[in-house]
């Protein structure tokens, strides 16, 4: 399988999240329900190329980007629609549960 995703960090997040649809994976190397959820998100990134862009946030390397969209808890999983947030989740979730999220955006 192959992922589609990008690295984002604080000096590239706004300017990703600006354009189009957009799923962002707040995540962090330690954390267990990030492993989990993570080949999910590339099955999403894989599947949906082309309608949807998907970017990962490591919690630890970019501090302010986290602080800035107010994230408490990781997992996190936000979408963006041309630069505004349209919905979250915070923690596991399944493929279906996921694709909730931004479906009707698409």
């Amino acid at each position: 399988m192959l992922s589609y995703k990008v690295e984002l960090n604080d000096e590239n997040f706004d300017e990703y999240v600006s354009n189009g649809l957009v799923l962002v994976d707040v995540k962090a190397e330690w954390c267990s329900p990030c492993k989990q959820i993570a080949p999910i998100v590339d099955m999403i990134s894989e599947e949906y190329l082309g309608k949807l862009k998907v970017g990962v946030v490591d919690a630890d390397k970019s501090p302010a980007t986290v602080e800035k969209l107010g994230v408490r808890s990781i997992p996190t999983l936000i979408v963006y629609k041309d630069g505004k947030k349209v919905s979250s989740s915070t923690g596991m979730a399944a493929k279906t549960k996921i694709v909730e999220l931004f479906d009707k955006y698409l």
